[in-house]
Formats: C-alpha cells, sequence, structure tokens
C-alpha cells in the first residue's frame, strides 16, 4: 500500500446490525469495504428491553481482527441510549433499549419542572419519548443510577473498553436534551432544575479528537500490531451521514434514510423558535460548529417489521409488487407514535387506514406501497418545514444512507418534493466516521473537501421529479383532517 494511503477501521453500529468498514484514503481516493457485519437484536426480560451490548462489543472485536492492519479507529452509533459504570468502571447491567416503555408518561413529569417551551429554547432538542433526559428521569428512583459513577453513551462506552479511556463525543452528547446548541457545551441550568447530575457525564470531546489507544488486551484479542489510536468521530451516526452527504453547494436539504429518516438541513446556528418545537424539528450539533436541523421521521422500521412479521426477505420482490399498486392510494402518518414499539406493523398500518376511512391495504405490495408513499410524503412535509421555518431554501435533496438501494422510495422522494434527489453515499455513516478519521490525520481538509473527495469517488444517482405535485397536496390534505 502506497504511503500516502491509510487504512481506517469505521465501527458503525446500527438499530438492527453493526458492521466494521474499512475505508482506505489518501488526497484523492476513498475506497470502502465491509470487514464483518453482525445482527444487533435486542433482548426482552421480565424488567423491559435491553441491548445486548456484550454481543455488540464482541462483534466489533470480530470486525477489528477480520479489518487487518489499520491507522485509526472511529466508532459511531445511534443516539440517546447509554451505559452506566459503577466506581471500578464495570458496567451495571445491560443498556436499556430506546424503544422500552419504560419512559412512558415521563415527559409530562418532567414538563411539570421545566415547561416543553422552555427546555426547547434551552437545548432546541425535538419532544421524542425516549430521549436522554426522559430516560433519567425514568431511571431516577433506579439503583442502577444511585450507584452509577459514570454514563457513558454507547460509542463512549465502546470506545472505553477499547482503550480504557472516557470521553463523551459532542455530537452525540447533542442528543440527550442535556445541550445549550448555542454554547456547544452542556445546559447546566436545565440539569439543575431536573435533578441531573452532569458528573455522570465523561468531559467532553470533539470531532477528531484523540480518545486513546487500544488496550493491549484488545490487541491481543483482534491480531492487531499497536499503537494502533481510536479517534472520536461524529459518533452520532446521522452526525457521520451528514457529514458524508456529497453536495457541491449550500442550498440542499439531506435525508439519511434506515431504520429512520433524517430529514432537514445542515445550518450554521439553532432554530429555537415555538414554532419550530410545534413543528417537532430538532438542533443537533455537527461537525466544523453546523447544526443539524431536522425532524425524525419512522422510516424503513416501518417496512423491516413487516418483513419480519411477513418473513420475507425479498426487498426487490417487494418493490415490484408495489411498483403495481395505485400511487397514494393510503397514507399513514410515518411519525406517529403507535409504530414505534415492534410487532404486528402490517395489522397497525391496516388498522391506521382503516380508522382514517381510507382503502385498507391488505397484500404485502398493498402494504409496502403504502409505507413508501407515506415516507415520501413525510419527507416533502419534513423538507418544506424545514425551509420555512429556517428561512432557507433549497434546489436540491440528497439522499444518503440504506434507502439509496430503494429506487422507488429515491424516486417517491423526487415526486413528493417536486426536486431533484441525488442518491449516493449508501454506507453514509461509515464514509463520515472515516473521513473525520483522515482529517485527524491530515489526510483531507474541511467538511467542503470531504465532500469533495466524495463526489469524486462514490457513486450517486439522480431522480428527476415525476407527474403532478397536487396529488402529494391532496394527500397530506387528506392525511391532515384525519
Amino acid at each position: 500500500m502506497s504511503a500516502s494511503v491509510k487504512s481506517y477501521a469505521a465501527v458503525d453500529l446500527g438499530a438492527s446490525s453493526g458492521r466494521v468498514m474499512v475505508g482506505r484514503v489518501s488526497p484523492d481516493s476513498l475506497e470502502l469495504s465491509e470487514a464483518h457485519r453482525f445482527p444487533n437484536r435486542p433482548v426482552r426480560l421480565a424488567e423491559g428491553l435491553h441491548w445486548d451490548v456484550l454481543a455488540l462489543y464482541g462483534g466489533v472485536l470480530d470486525g477489528l481482527r477480520a479489518a487487518g492492519r489499520v491507522d485509526s479507529v472511529g466508532i459511531d452509533s445511534w443516539a440517546v441510549d447509554y451505559g452506566l459504570l459503577d466506581a471500578d468502571g464495570a458496567l451495571l447491567g445491560n443498556p436499556v433499549h430506546y424503544r422500552d416503555a419504560r419512559t412512558e408518561g415521563v415527559a409530562e413529569k418532567v414538563w411539570a419542572s421545566v415547561p416543553a417551551g422552555e427546555l426547547y429554547a434551552a437545548t432546541g432538542i425535538q419532544y421524542a419519548p425516549f430521549n436522554t433526559l426522559y430516560q433519567l428521569a425514568a431511571a431516577r428512583e433506579k439503583r442502577q443510577l444511585t450507584y452509577a459513577e459514570r454514563l457513558l453513551l454507547i460509542p463512549d462506552l465502546m470506545s472505553y473498553w477499547l482503550t480504557g479511556e472516557q470521553g463523551t463525543e459532542l455530537t452525540n452528547a447533542s442528543t440527550t436534551q442535556l445541550v445549550d446548541p448555542r454554547t456547544r457545551t452542556w445546559s447546566y441550568g436545565i440539569a439543575e432544575r431536573l435533578g441531573i447530575d452532569l458528573g455522570l457525564f465523561a468531559p467532553l470531546r470533539q470531532p477528531g479528537d484523540p480518545a486513546g489507544l487500544l488496550r493491549p488486551e484488545v490487541l491481543e484479542d483482534t491480531g492487531l500490531t499497536g499503537p494502533v489510536p481510536v479517534t472520536a468521530v461524529g459518533s452520532h451516526d446521522t452526525a457521520s451521514a451528514v457529514a458524508a452527504v456529497p453536495a457541491a453547494g449550500e442550498a440542499f436539504a439531506y435525508i439519511c434514510t434506515g431504520t429512520w429518516s433524517l430529514a432537514g438541513l445542515e445550518l450554521t446556528a439553532p432554530v429555537l423558535t415555538e414554532e419550530s418545537r410545534a413543528a417537532n424539528f430538532t438542533n443537533e450539533l455537527g461537525l466544523d460548529g453546523t447544526v443539524r436541523y431536522l425532524r425524525n421521521i419512522m422510516g424503513l422500521w416501518l417496512l423491516q417489521e413487516c418483513q419480519r412479521d411477513w418473513g420475507e426477505t425479498d426487498l426487490g420482490l417487494l418493490l415490484r409488487e408495489a411498483g403495481t399498486v395505485r400511487a397514494l392510494r393510503s397514507v399513514v402518518d410515518a411519525g406517529d407514535e403507535r409504530f414505534l414499539a415492534p410487532g404486528r406493523m402490517p395489522q397497525r398500518i391496516a388498522e391506521a387506514c382503516r380508522a382514517s376511512g381510507q382503502p385498507v391495504p391488505a397484500t404485502r405490495g398493498e402494504i409496502t406501497r403504502c409505507i413508501l408513499d407515506s415516507l415520501a410524503l413525510a419527507h416533502r412535509r419534513a423538507v418544506e418545514d424545514a425551509q420555512r421555518l429556517a428561512d432557507r431554501p433549497v434546489d436540491v435533496v440528497y439522499v444518503v444512507g440504506g434507502g439509496t438501494r430503494n429506487a422507488l422510495l429515491c424516486q417517491l422522494t423526487a415526486d413528493a418534493c417536486g426536486l431533484p434527489v441525488v442518491a449516493g453515499a449508501t454506507e453514509a455513516a461509515a464514509l463520515g466516521n472515516v473521513l473525520v478519521q483522515a482529517r485527524a490525520h491530515g489526510l483531507v481538509g474541511d467538511l467542503a473537501a470531504m465532500r469533495r473527495l466524495l463526489i469524486r469517488t462514490q457513486p450517486l444517482t439522480r431522480y428527476t421529479p415525476r407527474g403532478d405535485s397536487a396529488r402529494w397536496r391532496e394527500a397530506e390534505a387528506r392525511l391532515a383532517t384525519r
């Protein structure tokens, strides 16, 4: 390998699977390959739904072993969830899954101390029942939290086990609803009013900061030759994915598609208005002082759950069946909390359509088309609302992540938004992860330079809007009246 080419391991942990990808980077090249992929299966115990975090860590070690020689390791994952450590650094139980029911009704109790409007004005984070803030409020009386000396978000927990060093990476910390997006540090006033001890969190790290060296035991387990540094990246997977949006200019919207759809804009300052709160937009922190102004949409979770229910893994077959179904026959609100929990997804979608007086999808093709139309409609609403609330017009939508493989969804999104869609960077989180490591080692420049490298090296597909946007407005109005 040329001395100018460096190799970086991107540990990318998603809600349904984890993977270790290897990026080989030079100033003029970027290649990504998969070293190892492993399932991420929640475990339901008597006390609730948990992550099998030790199995995840085992998958990380297996992936690093398969990766071979690397110059650095970076870790990203989903947001909000955490592990608790005792005074000796030992894990206090398996981390609770964000889809667990323990936070039901907790937000209202929090708002009694800090009204929702004040909370949003201070932190800029949208309401979601599983936000870390509400998880901590729900755990307040639990012995685990009483005995805890340290709280580490999931990627920081993995980094700690690899290196023995503790830190809290900023982009993920911003999702806790305990960070002020203007100062980009903790919101001490909010934490004090809610009785949350910010001393539980390790010191904040920035993307690109050193996060320690792989421990000797890890080197032995993986067969790697040290020293191998761990580099803090945009450890919230959406932060890494947005960093990998292959945008040539600034007037763009993005949709990071996967289990969730995260749709919005990249801004230089948060939008903290009451109108923004009412529209349920969030202000999460990104690279280089940016703000990820976006709305969370249920995403391909809806289809994944249907596939699990049907025992159907052939996505191509479902898409072909969906392509024969009349467009916008039935739609549901893809952000509705009724779809948050696992199980019975086809029946719940059918029930939602029945309750709203629409044709009830019965076949797998009809249900799949209902999901894709509904997601495209939610993408349209998010992109239009973001432009209006931020006073920032756009002329193109970039779609990154696993949903780029779904050509029908990409085309429907272009149709719904009435804007061209450019789809690419399928492994966007891993690409952003790798690029931040490369930048920390001087191979890549600023965020714009990272994106220019992506445009030169990654395959992109352009979708042009088709048809009359009036039918999407009609579907939107139909949904709003039910």
